[in-house]
């Protein structure tokens, strides 16, 4: 009997020390999400660069910068690309930009109509675009790069009309995930106006 008890007290004890643990665990971090959004700080087009209906398609991009975790790199390792957990974007980047890209051109007046490939109309132009970089880079002082390849082609006989990659590197005096969506979004909205400036000069 006195064995019984002594074993009763040590599973008593046991699961004691396991609730204590349990009970001292640190919470799991809740999920944060983000967007991209680019912001149109100059005047429309004054008329329609484009007669007709421009179509853009989903963007491309690799399989880490396809995905919604926010990715990263560290300086010194520009080879080497990694997720952060608990960080994701609200829609995949290879919709969110090209999303944002239509309202972009809508707005700045670049054709008489601007779609998806979803609305299934016969366009005119097909834009399409490959987003090469999109990170936050680790280190002193903290950076974020966006690097997107932009292509516009005639729907018909598919003759290039133009084809750029811009690029735009910032950094930060803070090192969080806040401020590298912050900087992605002015690289964001500047890399949109560049685009539109140089389709005004073709």
């Amino acid at each position: 009997m006195q064995g019984h008890g002594i074993k009763k007290a040590v599973i008593s004890t046991l699961a004691l020390v396991l609730l204590a643990a349990c009970g001292s665990a640190a919470p799991v971090p809740e999920d944060q999400f983000y967007r991209l959004s680019a912001v149109m700080t100059v005047a429309p087009q004054s008329k329609t660069l484009f007669p007709g209906t421009l179509e853009i398609d989903r963007f491309v991009a690799d399989g880490l910068t396809a995905g919604r975790p926010i990715v990263y790199s560290e300086a010194g390792k520009p080879f080497q690309v990694k997720e952060f957990h608990y960080h994701f974007w609200t829609q995949p980047p290879t919709v969110m930009l090209r999303d944002e890209l239509v309202t972009y051109l809508r707005r700045a007046k670049v054709a008489d109509i601007v779609v998806t490939p979803e609305m299934r109309v016969s366009p005119d132009y097909v834009l399409t675009g490959k987003i090469r970089r999109l990170e936050k880079v680790v280190g002193t002082p903290p950076k974020a790069v966006l690097e997107i390849e932009l292509g516009l082609r005639k729907a018909s006989g598919g003759g290039l009309v133009f084809l750029n990659t811009y690029r735009v590197e910032t950094t930060s005096d803070e090192s969080g995930v806040d401020a590298a969506v912050y900087s992605l979004n002015k690289a964001l909205s500047t890399i949109y106006a560049d685009f539109v400036a140089d389709l005004s000069k073709l």
